[in-house]
């Protein structure tokens, strides 16, 4: 405080003195102060710096460093004025000279506004143009009288061009530029020797002209027009067109074009004169001349003049007016008439026709990806604008003619581009969307076709109105004669090997005809009856062997069954009966989409017809030895959870099928089918099938079989696998008495890659392992809910005696303890089923009495056997509600 106070006394005995101070000697003591002035302000650069008359100080300054500017050029060539400016402002040894001076003012531009004020009417804005005109234009490196070279310095460069943006921020910088005539020099000097100009004044140079560009008034833009600046700058930029590097012209033609666009808010004639030269000409010229360039390149550059030009398409006196030609139907929720515009609407078509143009023209990714970016900036501005440039210019329309002779990635954007029309701006284009349809039917490039497809099923699933509009349209039928001709390839090469088919772009192909068609149908039986009418069912089912096909043929065939059960079911069934043993993916997917259909009452009928329990007990027989511990054969090679899956989902369809249907219950029990599911499933490979267990022995302690499921899934504790798969399978079995089975989800969904070869058994047991363990944690939860305690409605009697007659086979050799551990909790669990008197009743008519003694025999004969008081604790139990004559026999 004490150092400005004294130089502030310092400053106020200049003030005092220079009415009478001749130049000289006002000079010397302005140089004699500033060095203090900039030691105090360096020290105080946190602090708040108080002096009396800032403003004086900055307008003395300021015209001292003038007149010195002036001094140095006036008289002298530019090459000469130029080299003596350069001496003149770089640092120098000595505290005197135009550096200190610079420096100063420098210090004193970053002020408040008042002072800004004071430098700017000091003359300075115009000298310092001066200035950046010569360092601009004249690329000097030449050495001084003293034999030292004459460079560019850093420092001072950065602080005149800071000063200069300072002042020409302001409408009054620019204003007193104008009136010295020196702005209209460095505009055409950028436009005729942007090639031969000193290349580290470039970057500076334009960014004090756009900072003048934007802060533009009346005046300035009148002195343009009057000097025809822009006229001039077009011509040049022609020729420099022809002569220099593409991104080396956007550069140059940025800052132009930057004054014409800055300048439209306050007076439209910049633009009128850029109209009137060729301006756009100019721009389609040079943004063609960018075709090839790699993508960092100028890319700043060519990117500010797409933004300048997407600006211009705004910029125009008279709104476009264009009547409504909205062709129907369309979505629900739209209204053209009450579409508001937000005064961002395309007003100079002109402006637009360079960007069309361009993308007409151009092969280049990256221009033509600008170009799309532009419209969607263009649309996103006012939903208007869609419809005001389709129903005058038709770009989309026109651009959807050529996009196949475009790069991948440009044919992706514009797509998603169209798509967009529906999902955004809620419009059906349907003049589009028939020149998208002849661009499928053509097809004549593969991975257009398929992004144009992808662009339509993402539509499709927007609103049922497109399963009509595509039926109408003829896509329906164009895509099912495709799918036709594909399937009858598959099945003429089926086992053979087609690589066109089997990898690329022609596969992906078929697979999204395939999502197209299930997407038009999925709610659409209309649809669905013209595809059974076209006779497509028996080429449709070609698909199901490639699982990549799969997941769409599937749905198709859904859809299908809400019109015919017994077709849909004929083919389901017929297809899990002849698949192979190792194709257990494909059985899974067939297994789901039963799973799907089977929720509708309406289908058990056809199910049972189609010999539908038969056929997914064959799956259980088919898997004979599966589950064995080491696996052997074919199995050795599949993973165990796969195996357990596909036991899961054939015993869900069972359940499912069963479900809340008495005569499909009726048809299950009187066939004997619990007793050949129990065959069956003892036959997997984890259970024991050599005979009666012969030793026994006393169990101090018991776990149930909630804890089992807990220690066998969720703790640290080994578990051998064949007592894991066992109490899968005895879980499982659980569910389906309380007919619950079909509900459960226990299994994490696959999905197919495009060129990945079928997997249908190739997981080995070691990689399902932690799968395994994952899913059955998530399937026990909580592991303090005591299972056993449960209150259980027995809605399926049988598959409780599916447990019993398992029983016995929960055994392994030389794990004697564990496996009678496991007996005594699944007896116990049992006997916590048969509670309530209806239970009990049910699973009496259900044969569980004859079951127990057939299937524990050896249990209730000897009363050493540790079955020995459950079993007769469950059927003195039962006993008491009914005795059956072949019980009693």
């Amino acid at each position: 405080t004490l150092q400005w106070e004294t130089l502030g006394k310092r400053f106020l005995e200049y003030e005092q003195m220079v009415p009478f101070l001749i130049p000289e000697e006002k000079r010397r003591r302005l140089m004699d102060f500033l060095p203090l002035f900039l030691k105090a302000w360096e020290q105080s650069a946190a602090e708040v710096i108080v002096f009396p008359n800032t403003r004086l100080l900055a307008s003395e300054v300021s015209k001292l460093l003038t007149k010195e500017i002036k001094r140095n050029i006036n008289g002298k060539p530019a090459e000469e004025a130029c080299l003596a400016l350069k001496q003149l402002l770089q640092q120098k040894e000595e505290a005197e000279g135009g550096h200190l001076l610079l420096k100063s003012v420098y210090l004193l531009s970053q002020s408040h506004l008042g002072t800004m004020c004071n430098i700017i009417g000091s003359g300075l804005p115009a000298a310092l143009m001066q200035c950046l005109y010569l360092f601009f234009t004249f690329p000097l490196k030449k050495t001084s009288d003293d034999g030292e070279t004459c460079e560019d310095d850093t420092e001072t460069q950065e602080m005149l061009v800071k000063i200069m943006l300072n002042m020409f921020k302001e409408k009054q910088g620019v204003e007193e530029l104008v009136a010295d005539d020196k702005l209209q020099s460095l505009i055409i000097a950028t436009a005729s020797l942007w090639d031969q100009c000193s290349h580290s004044w470039k970057v500076p140079t334009g960014h004090v002209l756009r900072t003048i560009s934007k802060a533009q008034t009346k005046t300035s833009i009148a002195y343009l027009q009057a000097t025809d600046c822009i006229k001039i700058s077009i011509q040049n930029l022609f020729k420099l067109a022809d002569t220099i590097p593409a991104y080396d012209v956007c550069e140059a033609a940025g800052i132009v074009l930057c004054f014409v666009k800055d300048s439209y808010p306050i007076s439209s004639a910049l633009l009128t004169e850029f109209e009137n030269n060729d301006g756009y000409q100019l721009l389609l010229k040079i943004l063609l001349g960018c075709e090839g360039l790699q993508q960092s390149e100028g890319d700043t550059h060519l990117h500010e003049i797409l933004d300048m030009l997407t600006c211009l398409t705004t910029c125009g006196i008279t709104e476009l007016k264009v009547s409504g030609n909205i062709v129907h139907p369309q979505l629900p929720h739209f209204d053209f008439e009450q579409t508001k515009s937000s005064g961002m609407t395309v007003k100079n078509l002109q402006a637009f026709q360079v960007l069309q143009s361009i993308f007409m023209k151009s092969d280049d990714q990256h221009l033509c990806g600008r170009i799309l970016e532009a419209i969607s900036t263009i649309w996103a501005w006012d939903t208007v604008n869609f419809f005001l440039l389709e129903w005058t210019l038709q770009p989309i329309s026109q651009f959807t003619d050529i996009i196949h002779s475009k790069p991948h990635s440009v044919q992706v954007q514009f797509f998603r581009l169209v798509e967009s029309i529906v999902l955004d701006l809620s419009y059906v284009p349907h003049e589009i969307l028939k020149k998208v349809q002849y661009l499928i039917k053509e097809n004549l490039v593969p991975f257009c076709t398929l992004t144009a497809l992808r662009c339509l099923l993402s539509m499709t699933k927007k609103d049922l109105l497109f399963s009509d509009i595509f039926r109408d349209s003829g896509l329906l039928g164009l895509l099912l004669a495709l799918l036709r001709k594909q399937a009858k390839i598959l099945r003429k090469s089926a086992g053979s090997h087609l690589p066109d088919l089997e990898e690329g772009t022609e596969k992906e192909l078929n697979a999204v005809m395939l999502k197209v068609v299930a997407a038009l149908t999925v709610g659409s039986v209309r649809n669905t009856v013209v595809l059974k009418d076209y006779g497509m069912v028996p080429y449709i089912k070609i698909f199901l062997d490639d699982e990549y096909y799969r997941s769409a043929t599937l749905s198709i065939l859904e859809q299908l069954s809400l019109i015919n059960y017994e077709e849909y079911m004929s083919i389901i069934i017929g297809a899990l009966c002849s698949s192979t043993q190792g194709e257990l993916h494909l059985k899974l997917d067939l297994l789901k989409s039963l799973l799907k259909v089977l929720e509708s009452p309406k289908s058990h009928s056809a199910f049972r017809t189609c010999s539908g329990f038969n056929g997914l007990l064959s799956l259980l027989s088919d898997m004979e030895g599966a589950l064995h511990d080491p696996p052997s054969g074919l199995w050795a090679s599949v993973g165990q959870n796969c195996i357990l899956e596909l036991v899961f989902h054939t015993l869900q369809g069972i359940t499912a099928a069963l479900h809340l249907d008495p005569v499909n219950s009726n048809f299950f029990h009187k066939n004997g089918l619990f007793e050949k599911m129990a065959e069956d499933l003892g036959s997997l490979g984890c259970f024991w099938t050599q005979g009666e267990q012969q030793t026994f022995l006393s169990l101090e302690k018991t776990r149930t079989f909630g804890e089992f499921l807990d220690a066998a899934f969720c703790s640290s504790e080994p578990f051998p696998l064949w007592l894991k798969n066992c109490i899968w399978i005895m879980n499982f079995l659980d569910h389906m008495v309380k007919g619950t089975l079909h509900l459960e989800s226990y299994f994490k969904e696959r999905k197919p890659e495009m060129g990945q070869a079928s997997r249908d058994g190739q997981e080995g047991p070691q990689a399902q392992g932690n799968k395994l363990h994952s899913s059955a944690h998530k399937l026990w939860g909580n592991p303090e809910e005591k299972w056993e305690i449960r209150n259980c409605t027995i809605v399926h009697p049988g598959a409780v005696c599916v447990m019993v007659r398992l029983l016995p086979k929960l055994y392994k050799e030389g794990q004697s303890q564990l496996s009678q551990e496991i007996q005594c909790a699944v007896v116990d669990h049992i006997q916590s089923l048969v509670k309530s008197e209806k239970s009990r009743q049910m699973i009496c008519a259900s044969g569980l009495l004859s079951t127990i003694i057939t299937s524990c025999q050896d249990a209730f004969r000897n009363e050493s056997h540790p079955l020995h008081l459950p079993l007769t604790r469950v059927f003195e139990k039962l006993a008491s509600q009914a005795i059956e004559p072949d019980v009693l026999r």
